[in-house]
């Protein structure tokens, strides 16, 4: 099995209607979906399958975070082997503990937790021993690039690169945005192995965040169906270094998710 610790490896999102967003990631990004009991708020909690098989879930906001004024959000886990050790050690980093480690019953412990620029994800060691397999990259339907939009640049790349053991590979130059820093999950430092890029919050951003784009096989197709289906394209289709096509975008709900895909010879 795959190595999952310290890198992102599940997805979530939380949303004001889980079955709403069920049909339109269906639809657009070809993601099939099953039903696995009840969330910790006692809602139905809705597994995504991509072509390599699962790699998230949906469910509905729970009742405090939507006290708490929560929008629909993506959120990434990464492996632990200690959630309660790990979650000690990121503090002691310069992170945040958001939500205690807690256990979910059939599925693992967890913990919410946010990086020094006040960027949210979490941890998770999950009870199966067999763990799961990571999905080849840009398999149709998982996460084909992950990216962090840092509240403060310089502590978050020292910290996921120290804590995390992530390769940095190339700064690239974004001029008045400041530099786009890739990052390998495994280690490395080529540019093959590169799963991700963090820049610093540009002020179109309300907030810190991590960024999630899902691998399509027609980014074209898919960003039209993204405006069918009630969506909005914030930006692209545009081109990226290796020759793939990126959209961002908000979902009917609001949460906000990218696509990475080849454009059709045709277009």
């Amino acid at each position: 099995m795959t190595d999952l610790n310290g890198k992102f490896f599940w997805y979530e999102l939380m949303t004001s209607d889980p079955e709403a967003a069920i049909a339109f990631y269906r639809d657009v990004v070809g993601w099939t979906t099953a039903s696995f009991g009840d969330d910790l708020s006692g809602e139905p909690y809705h597994v995504v399958s991509g072509s390599a098989g699962p790699l998230g879930g949906i469910m509905a906001i729970p009742a405090e975070a939507k006290d708490c004024g929560m929008s629909p959000w993506w959120g990434g886990y990464i492996g632990s082997a200690d959630v309660d050790a790990d979650a000690e050690r990121l503090s002691a980093a310069g992170g945040s503990v958001k939500r205690a480690p807690e256990d979910i019953p059939g599925v693992g412990r967890f913990a919410v937790m946010s990086s020094p620029g006040n960027a949210v994800f979490m941890l998770l060691k999950g009870s199966s021993p067999e763990g799961m397999e990571a999905a080849p990259p840009m398999a149709d339907g998982h996460v084909g690039w992950h990216e962090l939009y840092s509240g403060d640049f310089d502590a978050d790349l020292a910290f996921y690169t120290s804590q995390f053991g992530w390769g940095q590979g190339e700064a690239m130059d974004m001029g008045e945005m400041g530099s786009y820093q890739l990052f390998s999950q495994s280690g490395s430092t080529s540019f093959e192995t590169m799963s991700g890029g963090m820049m610093a919050l540009p002020k179109e951003m309300p907030a810190p965040l991590w960024l999630f784009y899902f691998a399509v096989p027609d980014i074209d197709a898919a960003t039209e169906k993204v405006r069918a289906k009630g969506g909005t394209v914030l930006n692209g289709p545009m081109e990226v270094p290796g020759g793939a096509w990126i959209i961002q975008a908000l979902d009917p709900q609001g949460a906000m998710f990218a696509l990475v895909g080849m454009r059709s010879p045709a277009a």
